[in-house]
């Protein structure tokens, strides 16, 4: 009969201690805070720096017109080019006739007899495209903001890369 007893007992695993799964549970959450706080105050080189260089290289390429820190000498030697106003017939299912368009190119005066020898071909390619342009596109409150940045890139496509600094509109009506 004690052979009995002593088979039960050998045949019972023995009670697995959770001492392992508690000391690696810690470790892990400590080393998951670690990481953070590593990732967070900048200490790994693939933390703050990428961010920092993504916004010096968003301030190098900053959009024509934007304050980019100009003294007053560089202001001074801005020119304004006026434009001749554009008159362009839109659909008449909306029950608007025309768009009445009148702006001013700003450019640097080295730049300034360029861009004025050019200005019929500025005309041009405005033209085209306010005519291509979908009443939607016109009546959108946020629609300046998007033509007008349009309306520059191909000015500046028109006129060679960096001549044209920024497009003022002076007149953007719809009747």
């Amino acid at each position: 009969m004690t052979d009995a007893v002593v088979d039960t007992e050998e045949d019972a695993p023995a009670k697995k201690s959770k001492l392992p799964l508690i000391i690696g549970v810690v470790l892990g959450l400590a080393g998951a805070g670690g990481g953070f706080f590593a990732a967070q105050s900048g200490l790994l080189p693939f933390g703050q720096d990428d961010a920092h260089s993504e916004e010096s290289h968003a301030a190098e390429e900053a959009p024509e017109g934007v304050d980019t820190g100009e003294s007053a000498e560089e202001i001074a030697n801005l020119a304004f080019i006026d434009m001749e106003p554009l008159v362009i017939s839109l659909r008449k299912a909306s029950g608007l006739n025309h768009l009445r368009f009148r702006a001013q190119l700003e450019v640097s005066q080295e730049h300034q007899a360029e861009v004025e020898k050019v200005l019929p071909r500025v005309v041009d390619v405005l033209n085209s495209y306010l005519r291509a342009l979908e009443i939607e596109d016109l009546t959108d409150p946020m629609a300046l903001p998007k033509l007008r940045s349009q309306m520059l890139r191909r000015i500046n496509i028109a006129t060679g890369q960096g001549r044209v600094r920024d497009l003022l509109i002076m007149d953007f009506v719809l009747n």
